[in-house]
């Protein structure tokens, strides 16, 4: 049976009420072999086929399952104990790769796949499942979430927030493409894809819920950035300015993307935009 079987067979029993405390030596090899294909770069949460990004829900569920049929025990790193179902990964290898992680605080959980000439700055996080291509930079105080997918040569500013999207299994993960360049303390959260190349300023807060005010293509989008944008945080009139309470006006967060060889467009021009 190949991986992939094997994963969907537990993940059958482990919905139709399978513990812990019942799996055999052989189900916990195949947790431990899942895990060493992730590290490895063999599978992926999700994957581009045909230009579009599609989940692999097999995966997710295999995530899911070293998490609800493992124990919990007690781990050391360095000088702290800590109590989980999973070690943080044997990190020896990456030197060989040409990555690196420098120390006080550089955490990759089991699970984890970190590609060559990889930077991380201490305190920084990635989770299970999550993919972080070649030559990305993970910066200071930077968190990427589980499965998420981060592309080649990606920036992560400081202090920036990559959500990881685990359940429900049918949902695509956060997805930053290649090249894209993320400012300090940019939140990007609920499945939202970071399009090739893209350029977004600080404290910019990408979700799907918020919408991307697109002004290379002159439309409304949500969900997803396009490739080679450069984009920033605004605030448009909102639809509730109209009640009482909101004595001049309120308003809602919103993303501006222009192209990212364009020229900042002067404040008015802006406005005018987003008001048409």
């Amino acid at each position: 049976m190949s991986l992939q079987s094997d994963i969907e067979t537990l993940w059958s029993r482990y919905d139709d009420g399978l513990a812990a405390d019942e799996v055999n030596a052989e189900e916990l090899t195949t947790l431990a072999e899942f895990l060493e294909a992730l590290e490895a770069g063999e599978i992926r949460a999700a994957e581009k086929s045909g230009g579009e990004w599609e989940v692999n829900e097999w995966v997710k569920q295999g995530v899911l399952l070293n998490f609800g049929l493992r124990q919990i025990s007690s781990y050391e790193y360095g000088d702290v104990t800590y109590n989980d179902v999973l070690p943080v990964l044997d990190t020896d290898d990456l030197g060989d790769r040409g990555s690196r992680n420098t120390p006080t605080g550089t955490t990759i959980r089991r699970g984890a796949y970190l590609g060559e000439d990889v930077i991380m700055m201490s305190p920084s996080f990635v989770n299970i499942g999550a993919h972080v291509g070649d030559g990305t930079l993970v910066d200071s105080c930077d968190t990427v979430g589980s499965c998420a997918q981060i592309g080649d040569n990606v920036k992560l500013g400081a202090n920036t927030l990559i959500g990881g999207v685990l359940e429900p299994v049918e949902d695509a993960p956060v997805i930053v493409e290649d090249g894209a360049s993320l400012g300090a303390g940019c939140r990007v959260t609920s499945g939202f894809v970071v399009g090739e190349n893209s350029i977004v300023g600080e404290n910019t807060l990408l979700t799907p819920r918020i919408p991307v005010y697109d002004l290379v293509e002159e439309e409304i989008i949500y969900g997803r950035l396009p490739p080679e944008r450069r984009a920033f945080s605004r605030y448009v009139e909102s639809s509730i300015a109209d009640h009482d309470l909101f004595d001049g006006g309120a308003y809602k967060p919103a993303v501006v993307a222009t192209d990212v060889e364009q020229e900042t467009l002067e404040g008015t021009e802006r406005e005018d935009a987003l008001r048409e």
